[in-house]
């Protein structure tokens, strides 16, 4: 989507809708007899005045005038239909959508989450766990089956001992008995995340489902997070023919001698490391905080180098020998900083359905939609194994026009929810009929409550209603400046030359002159460099005599310059030569005019483009005029003055 900005109509673009104002209201002037009020213009007139760039905006009756000017352009828009182009709907309704999410989304569930998150980052947790597999969409019969199976796992392991079951009952297939390590936020599937967190260190969790089966877990430790970290490494692989003397072991102890003899690392990494993903670089690994690497002996060994540059003695793992180095350390940033980071990762994890959940629950209590839905179960009797064919069709005398449910004022159907169905049928997987049916509704429920919220938005919340008033008109203010001014240029050439044979006189070059100006803050140095300059030494010579030892002491401006140009001394005189030296903006400077070049006339192409803004100006102003006679303004000169007490503008 193109949003368009353009600096003229900063100052109008304000939070106000006409027609919802109240009869009551003092009415400022009216336009062909519609009101504009007070409250409005005082609401404007204090939202832009810090905005304005020219001192006279900022007087009452001045600004009265441009705001005059912009509700006439406003009525020429919809007098001239813009608001019906294709173009305009498009941009509007892609930004009302956006819009609309920021004020659909329940912030407080979301703004908890976020906390949640900051507060399980900040922690990390030690984790084991046993999981029976589980397909998600798996018959009440297997998923009993799966239950009772953890359960008992479960009492083993209080009786047995956690680790002790876990062993022995990992398959790799359908059990699995796995040592986590250490984790935080974001690592796990919510579900099994928040499972970790609500367990106290010691216990054993009561049985609870992910979308890959039930688990129980034990929790071992929980700490505060050692933040973030970058290190670089030196891997020797192990390799089962090394001789004794050519061991892994003795090669990489080798290379530490060369680290402490004063050796560059990652120099030696590139040479002798053997991990091929870090060698090429140095042996410099992605950035990591706890529980992300498989390796615990080699996640401890970094996060205990202390200072940048660290090196740690060699480590062995289970994929060799390392060296490892510090070459970063962040510890957790302040929740402030993180909001936004950990609000993008909160919408797009397992936990952004508590978010919907939330705001679904909060629509049905809003528009009183019940949960109870007796039509389903008919529903469920016409639906037959075609469904999952996709060739399923209405039965011959469904009544699509029977009530189905009513959201606020919409009334919804039976043939809306079998439209639904219709159109799932394409993706639908084999479940029940009653399973099928109870999840598609829930999905037609929630999309079409969304829907309903978003349509009424603008008479439900008066901050989104003030919104879209700003954009719709800017859109249209800005189509409309586009098409009658604006584009001037592309379709007005014999005006604007006619325009530019009558003010002939306001384009005219300035006296001019060609010169080179030297500066310098040192003002012998300058002197020499004058000399230089007078004897006609090319600047590249004497840049090179005086710009020593990395260091700038003469510096030159050259080209063709008017008296307003900033290098050239205030008052400076245009004659050939060598001039005296200045002191000009707290430094030296000395000027070798070249030629004088006298006021002259510039041609239409040399002043083209102020030749093109002033037309345009000169347009906008006719052009307003002819709307003053247009569309009759009258001003209420009692309000007025209300308006400039209200504001000490008397």
């Amino acid at each position: 989507m193109t949003f368009k900005y353009f600096p003229l109509l900063a100052l109008f673009l304000f939070y106000f809708k006409a027609s919802a104002q109240s009869n009551s209201e003092e009415v400022l002037f009216t336009i062909q007899d519609e009101p504009i009020y007070s409250s409005e213009f005082i609401k404007v007139y204090n939202k832009n005045l810090n905005l304005v760039e020219d001192e006279s905006q900022s007087d009452l009756n001045s600004y009265l005038t441009l705001f005059i000017n912009y509700k006439l352009k406003i009525k020429e828009a919809y007098s001239l239909g813009l608001q019906n182009k294709a173009s305009y709907k498009r941009e509007l309704d892609g930004y009302r959508k956006q819009l609309a999410e920021n004020f659909i989304n329940d912030t407080k569930v979301t703004d908890d989450l976020v906390k949640e998150a900051y507060n399980r980052i900040s922690n990390e947790v030690k984790v084991s766990h046993i999981l029976i597999r589980l397909p998600e969409n798996a018959s009440p019969q297997d998923t009993l089956v799966a239950y009772n199976n953890i359960v008992k796992l479960r009492n083993r392991a209080l009786k047995e001992g956690f680790d002790k079951v876990r062993k022995e009952v990992h398959n790799g297939q359908t059990v699995f008995g796995e040592d986590l390590g250490y984790f935080s936020a974001f690592r796990m599937v919510y579900p099994f995340e928040s499972a970790a967190y609500h367990t106290n260190v010691g216990d054993i969790s009561k049985p609870f489902r992910t979308r890959f089966g039930y688990h129980i877990l034990k929790v071992y430790d929980k700490r505060k997070s050692r933040g973030e970290i970058t290190v670089a490494h030196i891997m020797v692989t192990n390799k089962p023919e090394d001789s004794i003397s050519n061991s892994s072991e003795t090669r990489i102890n080798d290379i530490y001698k060369k680290i402490q003899q004063g050796e560059d690392f990652e120099a030696l990494a590139k040479q002798f490391s053997e991990d091929p993903s870090s060698s090429n670089k140095g042996g410099k690994l992605a950035p990591f905080s706890g529980g992300q690497l498989s390796s615990q002996v080699f996640e401890d060994t970094a996060f205990s180098l202390n200072n940048i540059g660290d090196v740690s003695k060699p480590i062995k793992t289970k994929y060799g020998w390392h060296i490892i180095k510090l070459l970063n350390k962040k510890p957790i940033q302040p929740f402030q900083d993180m909001k936004p980071e950990l609000e993008m990762k909160v919408k797009r994890d397992d936990r952004s359905h508590l978010i919907d959940d939330a705001l679904f629950d909060k629509l049905k209590i809003k528009y009183k939609v019940t949960d109870e839905q007796p039509a389903l179960g008919y529903f469920e009797s016409i639906l037959n194994d075609n469904y999952f064919k996709k060739t399923w069709e209405l039965p011959e005398g469904f009544q699509g026009s029977k009530p189905l449910i009513k959201i606020g004022e919409k009334q919804l159907t039976f043939q809306d929810f079998a439209n639904q169905l219709l159109k799932s049928q394409r993706i639908a997987q084999k479940a029940s009929f009653k399973e099928l049916v109870a999840k598609e509704y829930n999905m037609f429920l929630k999309k079409n409550l969304i829907k309903y919220q978003e349509d009424h938005l603008e008479t439900e919340n008066k901050d989104f209603a003030s919104i879209i008033s700003e954009y719709r008109e800017g859109l249209l203010l800005f189509d409309l400046m586009e098409s009658t001014i604006w584009n001037a240029s592309k379709t007005d050439t014999t005006e604007i030359k006619t325009y530019y044979n009558s003010h002939k006189d306001n384009y005219r070059w300035p006296d001019r002159i060609d010169a080179i100006v030297a500066s310098s803050a040192n003002e012998k140095i300058l002197k020499k460099a004058a000399k230089l300059l007078k004897k006609n030494i090319d600047l590249e010579t004497i840049k090179q005599t005086f710009n020593t030892n990395n260091k700038v002491n003469v510096m030159f401006t050259v080209g063709v310059m008017d008296n307003q140009n900033q290098a050239l001394p205030n008052n400076f005189p245009f004659k050939k030569g060598i001039s005296k030296i200045y002191n000009h903006n707290n430094s030296y400077v000395v000027v070798q005019v070249k030629d004088v070049f006298p006021s002259s006339q510039q041609s239409f192409e040399e002043a083209k483009g102020k030749i093109i803004s002033d037309y345009q100006t000169d347009k906008e102003h006719k052009w307003l005029q002819g709307l003053k006679d247009k569309y009759k303004v009258v001003i209420n000169e009692e309000a007025l003055n209300h308006v400039k007490l209200k504001l000490n503008k008397q």
